[in-house]
């Protein structure tokens, strides 16, 4: 049902219906009062191409763009390109990056030409409601946008085969390019060479001319100096003839003074050969002498009386020392009745020695008595010394000297040191070379004890032996044997030793020695050039003091080392009286100490005892003892040397190829 106006013009809703907002098909809004005159006009709209329409406009719209682009690149420009394109043309290494940086040119499209619109309706447009008019003059401008299309196509493919021909021509362009660059560089590289090697040879140049110049005023220099050289050649050859006439007589004195060498050579061979056998007979003297005085020897020392002693006793009444003979010692002794009452004359006990010190004789005087028999150890003799007498009558202090040791107190160890020292220097310059060896052990209840060695340091028991099944020499293993150069040294050694040593608390003595110390030098030389060779050992021993055992009240363990050191004196006693009888065992094995000296105590060897007696008028009795027991081995020696005594053991030191010392 269509709708029906109303007076004023307005739509009125059918009874019923919904308005509705969308245009009636086939209906036309009515016109106005105003406007029912008019004819009807034709309501405008816009059309929407169809779709193939729409993509045939977009690609007329991009060529026509292309080709606008194309044309404005300038005709001159395009045609410069060409040029540069055209082969076998050499181009600029500039250039050619220009080339590659511009742009490919495009040939130009043509103009488009605007649409044409139908014949019958140029300048006038067709009514909205004359459909088919416009339909027409649609297809008329479709039509001629399609041969737009088709001649743009042509161009296009046109366009496209010409870049590709610009594309290759591109690619041949730049190999030619790349191989024009290598080319370049290496053309540029070897320019660069050869600079290099002009500039160096420019500079090889100046400094050889430099060189021309420097050599030239060299020649001229050398020039110079050769007319000096010359005429000072002149001068040298007349004064050489001048030195060789004297060089010729000079070498007649030569040979005069080379006859007069050769006898002073001959005559200081002599002269030394004849000091070698100086020196061997020396030796031999000395042997001699030594052997004359007794190679058994027994000194007498009286030691001095103490400070604290002097209250006791004063003065020494009961010993006496005769001004005239100082070999001789006279003790005396007041007897008395068995009554008490009556006194009897002084009993004198009269003794001799081969020399006798009196308390006032100082460790010097003493030692020059024994300074001789230290020489025959340096010659190759054994030697030994040794201390005896009861305990605290001074033997520590005669052979090591006082704690406080000085020059003035030192003992005979030092002292024989210090002189063995001497004697090897001084010997030095007759050819021979000596080395000493030094051990120091003590016999303590019959066992051997190392005294450089602590007593936490101290091993198994030392035991004495042979060096070999051929050799007599003896010797303790596990003993530390130490190598000397010096005789301080030695002192650090006796130092470490005394430390170390057994001493205890007697009723006789604060300070006792229980033990016999053992002090061994081993002295052996060269003298190479006379294959001389020679051992010797120095010993030099302090024994225990010997103790009666109803005086010092000893007990327990000191007993047992008063009975030691007891049997070990009566043991040294027994060998020198074997020896003096001539038997034909004797008992060197009966006592560690004799076992280990037996090498010392016959044959060439020498010994010296020290008898050392207390000036205390209350061990009278003591010193007798001691005295009688010196006194029998000084009478033993004394039948010794008067040839029907000891019997000579072969000599344990010996001098290869050289005289040989006496023995009788």
């Amino acid at each position: 049902m269509e709708q029906k106006g109303n007076a004023d013009g307005r739509q009125v809703p059918l009874a019923g219906k919904a308005l509705s907002q969308l245009p009636v098909p086939g209906l036309r809004a009515k016109r106005g009062p105003s406007d029912e005159n008019q004819p009807p006009t034709e309501q405008k709209r816009a059309r929407r191409l169809p779709v193939p329409t729409r993509r045939v406009a977009a690609s007329i719209a991009t060529t026509y763009s292309k080709a606008s682009a194309a044309a404005a690149v300038p005709r001159t420009q395009r045609a410069g390109c060409r040029a540069s394109l055209r082969p076998g043309r050499i181009i600029p290494a500039a250039s050619v990056a220009d080339v590659v940086r511009r742009p490919v040119p495009v040939a130009a499209a043509p103009k488009m030409a605007a649409p044409v619109l139908a014949a019958g309706n140029e300048g006038k447009k067709r009514a909205a409601w004359d459909l088919k008019g416009q339909l027409s003059d649609m297809r008329t401008k479709v039509s001629s946008y399609k041969d737009k299309v088709q001649r743009l196509d042509g161009e296009n493919q046109q366009l496209k085969r010409q870049l590709q021909e610009q594309v290759v021509q591109n690619r041949e362009l730049r190999s030619q390019v790349s191989t024009l660059s290598s080319a370049l560089h290496t053309c540029q590289e070897q320019a660069r060479q050869r600079l290099h090697e002009v500039k160096e040879l420019s500079d090889l140049k100046q400094q050889l001319e430099e060189q021309v110049t420097s050599h030239s005023r060299t020649i001229r220099q050398l020039e110079g100096t050769k007319r000096d050289l010359s005429s000072l050649l002149e001068t040298r050859e007349v004064k050489l003839k001048l030195v060789e006439e004297g060089l010729a007589q000079r070498e007649c004195e030569n040979k005069e003074l080379r006859g007069q060498v050769a006898v002073q050579l001959q005559v200081m061979t002599q002269q030394e050969e004849r000091l070698h056998h100086l020196e061997m007979e020396r030796r031999r003297l000395h042997n001699l002498v030594q052997e004359l005085k007794g190679n058994i020897r027994v000194f007498c020392r009286v030691r001095p009386l103490l400070a604290w002693e002097k209250e006791r006793q004063t003065g020494l009444e009961h010993l006496h020392f005769p001004l005239q003979d100082n070999k001789a010692l006279v003790l005396s002794k007041v007897e008395e009745s068995h009554i008490g009452r009556d006194r009897k004359g002084d009993v004198k006990y009269d003794f001799s020695f081969d020399r006798v010190f009196s308390p006032a004789c100082s460790q010097e005087e003493v030692f020059e008595e024994i300074a001789l028999l230290v020489q025959s150890a340096l010659d190759g003799y054994h030697v030994c010394i040794f201390a005896y007498g009861q305990t605290g009558s001074g033997k520590t202090y005669t052979m090591e000297g006082p704690d406080d040791m000085s020059p003035e107190t030192m003992g005979m160890i030092p002292r024989a040191v210090q002189q063995v020292f001497q004697g090897a220097r001084e010997l030095e310059p007759k050819g021979w070379q000596y080395h000493f060896t030094a051990n120091f052990l003590e016999i303590y209840n019959e066992s051997l004890r190392d005294l450089l060695v602590g007593r936490p340091e101290r091993g198994a028991e030392l035991e004495i032996k042979r060096v070999s099944q051929s050799s007599e020499e003896l010797h303790v293993p596990n003993l530390r044997y130490m190598p000397v150069d010096s005789e301080d040294e030695v002192l650090k050694l006796l130092q470490t030793a005394k430390a170390n040593r057994s001493v205890a608390k007697t009723a006789l003595n604060d300070r006792s020695s229980r033990s016999h110390s053992l002090f061994q030098l081993r002295i052996e030389g060269w003298n190479r050039s006379r294959d001389l060779h020679s051992v010797s050992v120095l010993s030099l021993v302090d024994l225990a003091g010997s103790e009666r055992l109803d005086k010092s009240f000893s007990k327990g363990e000191r007993l047992r080392e008063t009975q030691a050191i007891n049997t070990s004196l009566s043991t040294l006693g027994l060998v020198i009286m074997a020896l003096s009888n001539k038997e034909p065992h004797i008992p060197y094995r009966n006592s560690k100490l004799t076992y280990l000296l037996q090498n010392s105590l016959g044959g060439n060897s020498k010994m010296l005892m020290f008898v050392n007696i207390s000036p205390l008028e209350e061990n009278l009795s003591e010193s007798l003892n001691s005295l009688r027991f010196a006194s029998k081995v000084s009478d033993w020696c004394a039948a010794k040397a008067d040839g029907s005594g000891l019997p000579m053991l072969p000599c344990r030191s010996f001098l290869l190829n050289s005289i040989s010392p006496p023995s009788r």
